[in-house]
């Protein structure tokens, strides 16, 4: 006999001879056509996320995004799914989002698109499932806001971090300006984002930004070492505690989310920021342009 639940749909419970067997059933992730997720070969209980847009860097876009949310999701549910590493294909991890996608935007899908990019940020935060970022190549903008919404971040040599977004006329408002002081302190993070400095992997170290620094070749390794030494020495209940305890501090660091995001809509509909996007999509230098002050 078996008996399901709708808050517990991944359960079957069969009576066999006087004994109860709890069995998992499978859950099916994709197809994707921007992401790999796959069980871990060597341990089925780590469940690992690729963005798999190699040839634009991985890059952001509404598509990706929302698959991403599909797998996050499936994962959190997932009752195989111990933890989540996310990564990227190719020579990145991500470079953020695409500049060509938003900077064709009106206000409205602005807003939608800071809120699926959101919604994914808030899970990786949420998720009582460790979560780990496996970073090799470029690690900016929104992909460096992903990384640090994870749990931890086990960095490739090759790995480079930073907040450029100033340089394409955003805003760096999607969890940059709010997490990044937090981690690395007020001074650091202004020069970082105010300079568009991007930190290789023993500078991001060094600042308290990610927690270890390995060969390229050994990073995968050493991120699943890393997650495997939680998931076999904590307890998972007491684990999802302290993750609630630990996001208190950094949602005091959030609260000005959602002012951000409905400025930063705004701002990819300006024309310095369209045109500032084009210089950088045609690789032409920087037009210098005036600041202004605030004071009638």
């Amino acid at each position: 006999m078996y008996i399901s639940s709708p808050k517990l749909l991944f359960i079957g419970l069969k009576f066999s001879l006087g004994s109860v067997r709890f069995m998992a059933l499978d859950v099916s992730y994709g197809p994707y056509k921007k992401l790999i997720v796959e069980k871990d070969p060597k341990d089925g209980r780590l469940l690992w996320i690729r963005f798999n847009y190699p040839e634009r860097l991985n890059v952001l876009h509404l598509e990706m995004m929302n698959e991403l949310w599909d797998a996050l999701v499936k994962a959190d549910r997932d009752p195989g799914v111990q933890a989540i590493l996310l990564t990227g294909m190719g020579k990145a991890f991500c470079a953020g989002a695409d500049v060509t996608e938003i900077s064709s935007y009106g206000l409205d899908k602005g807003l939608r698109w800071l809120g699926a990019y959101w919604r994914n940020l808030d899970l990786l935060r949420e998720t009582g499932k460790p979560t780990i970022a496996v970073v090799k190549g470029a690690c900016v903008a929104g992909g460096n806001e992903l990384a640090m919404m994870c749990d931890l971040v086990v960095a490739g040599k090759s790995a480079r971090f930073g907040q450029p977004e100033l340089g394409v006329g955003s805003t760096a408002s999607g969890g940059g300006t709010q997490l990044l002081p937090f981690l690395i302190g007020d001074r650091r993070a202004r020069e970082m984002v105010y300079t568009q400095k991007l930190l290789n992997a023993e500078e991001a170290y060094t600042y308290g930004l990610i927690n270890r620094v390995v060969e390229d070749d050994m990073v995968e390794e050493e991120a699943r070492n890393l997650v495997l030494e939680i998931i076999d020495k904590s307890s998972p209940q007491a684990f999802r505690v302290v993750k609630s305890v630990f996001r208190f501090w950094t949602d005091l660091s959030m609260l000005t989310f959602r002012l951000a995001r409905d400025i930063t809509a705004m701002v990819w509909t300006t024309p310095e920021f369209r045109e500032r996007v084009k210089e950088f999509l045609e690789k032409k230098p920087f037009k210098p342009r005036e600041f202004t002050g605030i004071m009638p």
